[in-house]
């Protein structure tokens, strides 16, 4: 009879020891999950609740700033707050506004990222690697600007009228620095204009530019603007200088932070009519947000900005270039904001 008891006594453990470990079984794959960042329990049918967003782009016929109006509608509906859109000089503009907070969202060149202090740069964090810019370099056809040694004065001193981007934008840091590895400074050796693209385009097509320097996504619209114009327009010639050998002459600058961001790079044929094939230098884009910027947000709109790049890439052809697989690739200048690695790590498939 003990014997008996005894064994209805071990059958009575049994399924208590079989719940006991399938409870542990069930927190220890939990606890896998929470720590592999892929326990997401937001709802992302639900309106987000922390307030309206604010993006800064860049100047109105640039790149950034077509993005940024096609990302502005898709942000507003997923999350279902009031998105702003501010127009910049560009990327170093863009991540002053990012850190003093008067605005949520930034795009940015790498390069403009990593000239930050780095107290500064730990204040920011990144959301996704966009797409590169290219450096352009306009001349009118049949200019005798063959290479950024023409851009030097005259023999009798005179300078030539070169657009060099506006005070606060990429492609004066940049143009700075293309121009340093031959020697040159914008003040000493320029007629230095820092227009922004639009009036920089109209001067050069009305004669009042010699050159200017843009960097931007392929195709730029005010580049495109000026090589085709409306039906009734009779349309301008241009050309690209080349800019071979750049790239590596920017990387071996030794005051230059994180100059592997730059690599060569072709302006393609099909970029612009009858211009392309020219080499050049090319710098990746980042969108940024700060460090403290709340994590659900930024997953969101995380998925927001990868999930629509078909649709933005049918208008704006570089944000066909965003892709999850290149996303995640911001460092260096920039670690990836928490927020932002959630949605990585949740769209693995």
């Amino acid at each position: 009879m003990r014997q008996g008891r005894l064994a209805r006594a071990r059958s009575a453990v049994k399924p208590v020891r079989r719940s006991r470990t399938l409870v542990a079984s069930v927190l220890g794959v939990a606890l896998a999950l929470f720590a592999a960042g892929l326990w997401i329990s937001s709802d992302d049918s639900v309106p987000y609740r922390g307030g309206p967003l604010t993006i800064t782009t860049g100047v109105g016929d640039g790149v950034y700033h077509q993005y940024g109006k096609l990302l502005e509608p898709r942000l507003a509906a997923d999350l279902r707050t009031d998105v702003t859109l501010m127009t910049s000089q560009g990327s170093p503009d863009n991540l002053d506004r990012v850190l003093r907070g008067d605005a949520t969202l930034g795009i940015a060149t790498a390069d403009a990222v990593a000239a930050l202090p780095p107290e500064q740069k730990e204040q920011l964090r990144a959301i996704a690697r966009l797409y590169d810019d290219f450096v352009q370099l306009v001349v009118p056809k049949g200019s005798r600007i063959k290479s950024l040694a023409d851009l030097r004065p005259a023999p009798d001193g005179t300078r030539l009228r070169v657009g060099i981007g506006p005070p606060r934008s990429g492609v004066q840091l940049l143009t700075r620095r293309i121009l340093k590895t031959v020697g040159m400074n914008p003040e000493t050796h320029l007629d230095a204009q820092d227009d922004g693209l639009g009036a920089a385009a109209a001067k050069l097509v009305n004669g009042e530019l010699d050159a200017f320097f843009w960097s931007g996504g392929l195709p730029t619209k005010a580049v495109s603007d000026i090589v085709n114009p409306p039906p009734d327009g009779a349309g301008f010639e241009i050309q690209f200088v080349k800019l071979d050998g750049v790239a590596q002459a920017l990387q071996n600058q030794p005051d230059i932070a994180e100059p592997q961001v730059y690599r060569e790079a072709v302006i393609p044929g099909d970029a612009y009519r009858n211009v392309g094939g020219v080499a050049t230098v090319a710098v990746p884009n980042l969108m940024v947000t700060r460090a403290d910027a709340d994590p659900e947000l930024i997953r969101r709109v995380t998925g927001t900005v990868l999930t629509s790049r078909q649709a933005i890439g049918a208008v704006v052809h570089a944000a066909q270039l965003v892709d999850p697989g290149t996303a995640i690739f911001t460092f260096p200048p920039l670690r990836l904001h928490e927020g932002a690695r959630l949605w990585y790590r949740s769209a693995k498939p």
